[in-house]
């Protein structure tokens, strides 16, 4: 069983950045995506990081789902898993901000990816990460496609979710 990856596009790079967008791809392959309605008093901007993938302030005025929509939508589909993410030391500030703001709490954990890899993979991971872009076809940075290249890479490399890892105790 392939592991469930998650990834989050945010606002910018550092204090003050908040999710815009959380993807994550489940082990059976089924996919999710949403933009994220900025919370109250959740102002900053960067301009670099729209660049990289493309959301603007208005898109998510027009089609974000507020934060507690959000996480009650992850806590529904995540309850009980490990969710890897190949950038833990933002993903994890980003989700705590959203869950923070929704008043819950989340219902899953986040690990990095790198705890699935043994040294061979780990060094096989920038070539594996490549080739599953190119066979993916994937284009634009978002969430849920940089998720699915992310689990492409995983499987590419023999990775499978450890037994227990897939739910929670």
């Amino acid at each position: 069983m392939l592991p469930c990856v998650i990834d989050i596009e945010a606002s910018g790079f550092g204090p003050g950045s908040y999710p815009i967008e959380v993807g994550y791809v489940l082990p059976d392959g089924g996919a999710r995506c949403t933009l994220v309605q900025p919370a109250t008093g959740w102002t900053h901007w960067d301009e670099r990081a729209q660049r990289l993938h493309g959301i603007d302030r208005d898109l998510l005025r027009r089609h974000g789902r507020p934060v507690a929509v959000v996480a009650r939508m992850l806590n529904d589909d995540l309850a009980g898993r490990l969710a890897y993410t190949d950038n833990w030391a933002h993903d994890y500030p980003w989700l705590a901000r959203l869950f923070d703001a929704a008043g819950v709490a989340p219902a899953f954990r986040l690990a990095h990816l790198r705890q699935l890899l043994d040294e061979s993979q780990a060094a096989r991971w920038d070539r594996a990460f490549a080739a599953a872009q190119r066979r993916l076809r994937v284009d634009r940075h978002r969430a849920s496609n940089d998720a699915r290249v992310v689990q492409r890479a995983l499987r590419h490399l023999g990775v499978a979710a450890p037994v227990m890892a897939g739910r929670a105790p």
